[in-house]
């Protein structure tokens, strides 16, 4: 059986023509396309809390990636106007008020310029699967779905890099590794911007992969 049609690429077609065939809104068919190649998107998100089911997002940042070159030019920064008020605690962390995203975009506009801007690149990201889960909330009454892009999690990159600098013995020990942003950053020798802003996130995320790529030779 050639590796064409192998059990795995056999179900990868078949889930991606369920996927389409099921989508919400046509418009958005584009996502499921081949990504442009050695092409990402770097991105981040400011809630207003920790709890995917309630708290609500509030700005989003990304950036494009092309091969070993962070495209700063092609950005997207986005506010988003919550329904319901940003919290003391949560205006400290990110220091956006209610008064900063009064003006904001609806979370369903927000979404599909987004996804316009995205396309169907692999998402980057540090802790990726919370701002995932957090766009899939709002995606989901859009396209019946959420976001189909392949995700790659910035941390467990850095991890696996830290673990084959162990001798053998260590790395079959399941190490503890310090997987801080602020650490990961100074251990990679970049630049680190004010942490909690959206862009600034997506932006240190993406110098992190371009980096960790590099340094795995990819």
């Amino acid at each position: 059986m050639s590796a064409w049609w192998s059990p795995s690429r056999l179900w990868a077609r078949l889930k991606r023509a369920w996927l389409i065939y099921h989508l919400g809104d046509p418009a958005f068919r584009f996502m499921f396309e081949a990504p442009p190649e050695n092409e990402w998107v770097s991105l981040d998100c400011e809630t207003t809390g920790l709890n995917v089911r309630s708290d609500e997002i509030i700005s989003i940042g990304a950036v494009r990636i092309v091969g070993n070159r962070l495209m700063t030019s092609e950005r997207l920064e986005l506010l988003v106007r919550p329904e319901r008020g940003i919290s003391p605690d949560s205006v400290r962390i990110h220091r956006l008020r209610e008064t900063d995203v009064a003006q904001g975009l609806p979370i369903d506009e927000a979404m599909k310029r987004l996804m316009q801007f995205i396309g169907s690149r692999p998402l980057v990201g540090y802790y990726l699967e919370f701002d995932v889960a957090m766009l899939n909330r709002a995606i989901w009454p859009i396209l019946g779905q959420g976001l189909p892009q392949e995700k790659l999690e910035v941390s467990a990159l850095y991890y696996d890099y830290k673990l084959k600098q162990l001798p053998p013995y260590q790395q079959q020990a399941n190490p503890d590794i310090d997987l801080r942003f602020a650490t990961l950053m100074r251990d990679l020798n970049l630049p680190q911007r004010d942490a909690h802003d959206a862009l600034n996130d997506a932006v240190m995320a993406g110098l992190a992969f371009i980096k960790l790529r590099q340094l795995r030779g990819a």
